[in-house]
């Protein structure tokens, strides 16, 4: 990542954390520092794990794949800029179904309850997901690389966006109702995304876009009925016990019951 996108996502950061102070969304649960420091650290393990496992891996495929030409997007006649958007726009469709699996499959889901367990839902979220989910992630964004024909570009960029996408969707921002009802008509949004994370197992099993909101749409996993007292968490860890930071990274071990 160049010192231009590194100084991009932190102003990112930056602009999300004053707004969520001066503009919020919703009313804190678990107000203080210790819940934000608690989703930094895991964000961190995971982040460690990404660049000692994933990175390494999943860059040197998407070189191959560029060297040798392979995939959808190198069997099009497109020129260069087209072939790396069409790239982007692929990744963030598969990462669609990817996330739907997450919800559906009970032991993937179990990798992925440490993220909805936090009874907030603010950017340190966006950090807070278990490393054993991105370990588990890494033969589908392989075979993401290998079929759509990802180049390092590409890769790159759709990474990036995604992150800046994911910060801004989990933030506690609010935005002026016409302003995000405009933005949700293309990208996923803070009152949208909170509905994901809703108790209500109705409403967490939709909004699974991470990018563009076309493919719940396309998809009738949609709904736009977004509101702002939505009880964000899961209904089985509603003690503050039960989302602590040893609890939350013990989370995909436990037993079954």
């Amino acid at each position: 990542m160049g010192v231009v996108s590194k100084a991009l996502i932190l102003g990112a950061v930056a602009a999300l954390l004053y707004f969520e102070r001066r503009r919020p969304l919703r009313r804190p649960v678990e107000a203080g520092p210790q819940r934000i420091a608690r989703n930094i650290v895991v964000g961190a393990i995971t982040a460690a794990t990404v660049s000692a496992i994933e990175r390494p891996i999943v860059t040197r495929l998407a070189g191959e794949v560029k060297s040798r030409g392979t995939g959808l997007i190198f069997a099009l006649a497109l020129p260069a800029w087209a072939r790396t958007a069409l790239a982007v726009v692929l990744m963030d469709y598969t990462l669609y179904w990817w996330h739907v699996l997450l919800h559906r499959v009970p032991w993937l889901w179990r990798l992925h309850e440490p993220h909805h367990v936090d009874r907030d839902l603010d950017a340190s979220t966006a950090l807070r997901f278990h490393f054993t989910e991105f370990l588990a992630s890494i033969p589908w964004r392989c075979a993401q690389i290998l079929v759509i024909g990802v180049s390092p570009r590409a890769l790159s960029l759709w990474q990036q966006l995604t992150l800046l996408e994911v910060l801004f969707h989990h933030s506690n921002v609010r935005l002026p109702a016409n302003v995000e009802r405009t933005l949700a008509e293309v990208i996923v949004t803070p009152r949208l995304h909170g509905l994901h994370h809703s108790v209500e197992r109705a409403e967490r099993d939709s909004n699974f876009s991470s990018g563009l909101t076309l493919w719940d749409r396309l998809h009738g996993t949609a709904r736009m009925d977004a509101r702002d007292d939505v009880r964000i968490g899961l209904p089985d860890y509603d003690e503050p016990a039960e989302v602590t930071l040893g609890a939350t990274l013990a989370l995909p071990f436990r037993g079954t019951t």
